[in-house]
């Protein structure tokens, strides 16, 4: 009866992704185009891509087209998830350690495939997933299994096994020898370059360095990667057209990674004014990951809006607030897989409710703004000749970041993969 329903509840998508789409006229309440809201406006889709956007009245549909009415919502570009880990799950049902080294392969990847269909459905249709934690090259299949249209999930921008120096990541079992680790291990110049060849070829779209870690058992962050490493590891990548991304929370490590050329840092928790100065300096965005400090939080018993703020969510603030008066850009991305697949709004509804951003700031962030800083040209945006990867919700999101929650209707390259 379970298969039954799952195959039923199946069916739709896959005929969907196998059925060329005819062209569709959608008729919401108002457009946000990536930068501004347009009430009144319509938009026609033809074979995956918008041909046209603008006033309804000055909109034609060709001859058997079809009309979406879509009264009362607003359509956005599909929005852009800019940290996840499709191959976890949160770390309050199964530990990190206990997922890397407990949980078979086969169900990782089973797992993985509901999440990407949450994520689609939850109006990302496209995620940039950062390290499968001990799950070799998954995110490459997982990849290939959405893109040929096998299972529902968004575009994915993959960085496979992700890069730290011997010893600076774990798990860490000093009693156990040749202990599976979260990601590839490689020093010195000749082990860098064959690492991030090799997961280049493997099929990464962007390579992630730890550039710090908790060095031990119960220890806490330090660098890991040297600025000669580090700076390989990004020219070896940026020759062959890909970025680097670092997860990087101390200043001195996050230091070393923008020098080095990295575009993005994650997490950024102990950034300093001066780190985030140079950070605008060199062009590099932030990605700060605050739902997921808040989520783990959460987990180790804090209770929001009782007692006392932890140290870690109130350094979140600080890194927050330095990068937004340096000039950073901001990354949407919460590092999803800590916390729910198909909850990744949560990021941007903290960073209105908690941190003082502006509900089209937010917004602005997840579609056109993400795609710019991951070199999309195709997608983030309405406009003609871009990807048809669009997303309609109750009310104004723009006004009210809640209003992402309502999602009514979601189409990736003019497939409808849910509508009212």
């Amino acid at each position: 009866m379970c298969y039954r329903l799952l195959l039923f509840c199946l069916l739709p998508w896959l005929a969907q992704a196998q059925t060329p789409p005819a062209a569709t006229l959608l008729h919401p309440a108002a457009v946000f185009d990536g930068q501004d809201l347009h009430p009144g406006w319509a938009v026609l889709v033809e074979n995956g891509k918008i041909t046209a956007a603008g006033p309804a009245a000055q909109l034609t549909a060709p001859a058997g087209a079809r009309t979406l009415e879509l009264p009362g919502l607003t359509l956005l570009p599909g929005l852009i998830e800019g940290h996840s880990h499709l191959l976890l799950h949160p770390y309050n049902e199964t530990s990190w350690d206990d997922q890397v080294l407990k949980e078979p392969l086969a169900l990782r990847v089973a797992r993985a495939t509901v999440h990407a269909q949450r994520t689609l459905l939850a109006g990302f249709t496209t995620t940039r997933d950062l390290g499968t934690e001990g799950a070799g090259y998954a995110d490459v299949g997982l990849k290939q299994a959405i893109d040929e249209g096998i299972i529902p999930g968004p575009r994915l921008l993959v960085a496979t096994r992700a890069l730290v120096a011997t010893g600076s990541y774990g798990p860490h079992l000093a009693a156990v020898d040749d202990l599976p680790q979260g990601a590839q291990e490689a020093d010195g110049v000749d082990g860098i370059i064959r690492a991030v060849r090799e997961q280049i070829g493997r099929g990464a779209d962007v390579v992630k360095v730890y550039a710090d870690y908790r060095w031990g058992p119960g220890g806490t962050a330090a660098p890991t990667f040297s600025q000669e490493e580090l700076t390989l590891i990004v020219q070896t990548a940026r020759s062959t057209g890909r970025g680097v991304v670092a997860h990087a929370s101390t200043a001195e490590g996050m230091r070393r990674a923008v020098l080095a050329g990295v575009e993005t840092i994650e997490h950024g928790d102990a950034g300093t004014p001066e780190v985030f100065r140079l950070m605008k300096q060199r062009g590099v965005a932030l990605c700060p990951t605050v739902a997921a400090t808040d989520a783990t939080s959460q987990y180790k018993g804090w209770k929001k809006g009782q007692g006392p703020t932890p140290e870690r969510v109130l350094a979140k603030h600080r890194a927050v607030q330095a990068a937004l008066q340096a000039g950073v850009t901001l990354v949407m991305g919460g590092d999803v897989g800590v916390f729910p697949h198909g909850d990744n709004a949560r990021e941007l509804e903290l960073l209105v409710n908690d941190y003082g951003l502006a509900p089209l700031q937010v917004l602005r962030a997840a579609t056109a703004g993400n795609a710019q800083v991951f070199h999309l040209a195709d997608r983030g945006r309405i406009a003609p000749g871009l990807l048809a990867d669009l997303v309609a919700v109750a009310g104004d999101p723009t006004r009210q970041v809640e209003a992402l929650r309502q999602v009514r209707l979601v189409m990736k390259g003019g497939v409808l993969y849910r509508q009212p």
